[in-house]
């Protein structure tokens, strides 16, 4: 083998280092990154609520799922600690038109929404 070879080959070998390096730290902050879950009290009424709040919620920074059980009228959310917090959720919540937990739902966001989605609204 020549020593243009040998060179070449060292060469290539500190690339994929650096490169197996880049990957391990970018791997890390994502396994490294905090999660929480957060279950709350909705004013939620119908599936266009649900679509509504599932769609809108996820777009909230920090936010990676969002769940609403009709049932129970409880969105769970699972979000980033470190980009968001519950108060930051209960808020957009809010922003969207419903109740959230102790805080009541925006008064203009509220009337923007389908009669099927407000309490005493059509079924």
């Amino acid at each position: 083998m020549l020593a243009s070879d040998l060179t070449l080959i060292l060469r290539i070998m500190n690339k994929i280092k650096i490169i197996v390096s880049i990957l391990f730290l970018f791997c890390s902050n994502l396994i490294s990154a905090q999660t929480d879950t957060l279950k709350v009290q909705t004013s939620a009424e119908c599936g266009t609520c649900k679509k509504k709040l599932e769609k809108e919620l996820v777009f909230e920074k920090g936010v990676k799922s969002v769940n609403l059980n009709l049932d129970t009228k409880v969105v769970t959310v699972v979000y980033s600690v470190e980009k968001t917090n519950a108060d930051k959720i209960r808020a957009a919540i809010s922003k969207i038109g419903y109740a959230a937990d102790s805080i009541p739902a925006d008064k203009k966001a509220y009337d923007r929404l389908p009669d099927c989605c407000k309490k005493d609204g059509m079924k």
